[in-house]
């Protein structure tokens, strides 16, 4: 039995995948012209950096684009949490170029956007059993996603002005 969606919440799905899409490009404005330097610093002690955080979505987004699929396919499937700490250290965000991270998490937003904006409305209502959320909506998923990108894009913000005062101090 197929399940109908009311006009409004058709107009929500829309929007929120039009702000997906955009969340990369939003990113690679928001890092547009730094330094090495820029990218590397931090404001505060266990802060992350610009490069960092660019790394972090990039990965961040390779692990939804397995959540998604996983539950378009199938029938409540598990989904597994991850440690972004242990992430950062072990696969060596310092160390990654900005550049290639950024490509990496705009090419794999694109395929996701690619994937999401064919899918039939009724498909956003599945879900699957997140190991730390619990049940959750392809829906609800597509909103962690969306708002995941805006916040770091933001944070990347913030640590650039910290980044302009710092300077400005020495």
């Amino acid at each position: 039995m197929a399940v109908t969606f009311d006009p409004e919440l058709r107009s929500e799905i829309e929007a929120l995948i039009e702000r997906f899409r955009v969340g990369a490009e939003m990113t690679a404005a928001v890092t547009a012209g730094a330094s090495s330097a820029e990218a590397d610093f931090t404001p505060r002690a266990g802060g992350w950096s610009i490069r960092t955080l660019v790394c972090h979505l990039s990965d961040s987004e390779l692990v939804g684009a397995h959540r998604f699929r996983l539950v378009i396919a199938e029938e409540e499937p598990t989904l597994t949490a991850y440690d972004q700490d242990a992430w950062s250290a072990r696969l060596n965000y310092g160390a990654r170029k900005l550049s290639e991270a950024l490509d990496s998490f705009r090419t794999l937003r694109a395929l996701n956007f690619e994937l999401l904006r064919g899918l039939p409305l009724e498909t956003f209502a599945r879900t699957g059993q997140h190991a730390e959320r619990g049940r959750v909506s392809l829906r609800e998923l597509l909103r962690i996603y969306t708002e995941h990108a805006e916040g770091h894009a933001r944070q990347i913000q913030s640590v650039r002005e910290k980044y302009r005062e710092a300077r400005k101090g020495a």
